[in-house]
């Protein structure tokens, strides 16, 4: 179960990592602002500092970061996000000689989090979105997410680019800012979620992603939620994907995909009651499209979870 989401073959992640890290602990200069980590035993804490936006992924093993007394838990399945000017402390939780804690830690450059970012809204923004900017909570110092396939892979290429050479110079810059893209997209769809209670009356697609929210266990089609807002199918796609960057269809399944991550780390339901919970009338529907979107099956990723609990459980923690 320390295998990490991605198309890639098995492994191929911890590889890469072990490769570029023959030393224990830190392990820089390979790009800048990259540390690759490498514990065969349980560590620290010990305090650690960053300067920019840090993305956080762990290929084998399991680390805690606290925070203004927030502590994050995050392992194969889940990357950690900082953000920047954070003085923080970090510990290993589980390494050892035969399966050694592998990780990095990327201090993104501002300037490309801003670039990406004006991409990103120059395309999305609306009418309907000018007010909500004045109203949005100040950002937290850190958030966990579960590491899905696009992002693996673009970390995983990201890694393998950075060798030397035309690859260096020409694939790494872009395949950082799909890293970039990728967390900064994950995290907007969670914005919007955030945002819908407030917006609900003056926007017509906050108002259907009350709705959906509320209707997660029920068939729902394009027709369903344009009718909701009084708009045509077409008018109310075409807003949709100006808003969210998405089509209503791709919006309402990574909300179903979400929920049922969330009710497989609960552990209360079997994975046929989960399919169920999020409106898949097909369980092996349900199991191949969970798959495509976190690189494991329900089953596993709901036993990893278990395993986790008891190992925290028989530790006290």
């Amino acid at each position: 179960m320390d295998t990490p989401p991605s198309d890639l073959p098995a492994g191929a992640l911890i590889a890469e990592l072990s490769h570029r890290a023959p030393l224990e602990g830190g392990n820089t200069g390979v790009w800048p602002g990259l540390t690759i980590y490498r514990f065969t035993s349980p560590a620290g804490p010990s305090w650690e500092e960053i300067q920019s936006l840090s993305l956080c992924i762990v290929a084998q093993g399991r680390k805690a970061v606290t925070v203004d007394g927030a502590t994050y838990q995050y392992d194969p399945f889940h990357y950690l996000v900082l953000n920047s000017h954070l003085h923080f402390q970090a510990e290993i939780l589980t390494a050892s000689p035969a399966k050694p804690f592998l990780s990095f830690v990327l201090q993104i450059d501002p300037s490309v989090v801003r670039q990406v970012t004006s991409d990103m809204l120059e395309r999305r923004t609306t009418a309907f979105r000018h007010s909500a900017a004045e109203d949005e909570p100040a950002e937290p110092p850190a958030f966990v997410s579960a590491l899905d396939q696009e992002l693996a892979g673009a970390v995983l290429r990201f890694l393998q680019s950075i060798e030397m050479g035309a690859d260096r110079r020409v694939l790494a810059p872009m395949y950082l800012k799909e890293m970039v893209y990728r967390v900064l997209q994950r995290e907007q769809y969670a914005r919007l979620l955030d945002l819908a209670a407030a917006e609900a009356a003056n926007n017509p697609v906050s108002a259907v992603l009350q709705y959906v929210q509320g209707h997660l266990t029920e068939p729902l089609t394009v027709a369903d939620l344009a009718e909701q807002v009084s708009l045509s199918p077409s008018a109310f796609a075409h807003l949709f994907r100006d808003v969210t960057g998405r089509s209503p269809y791709q919006f309402v399944k990574e909300m179903r995909l979400d929920r049922a991550r969330e009710l497989l780390i609960d552990g209360q339901f079997a994975v046929a009651r989960v399919s169920k919970e999020v409106g898949y009338g097909s369980v092996s529907h349900f199991i191949s499209e969970f798959r495509a979107r976190f690189g494991v099956t329900p089953r596993a990723y709901s036993d990893a979870h278990s395993l986790s609990r008891e190992l925290r459980t028989q530790r006290g923690d």
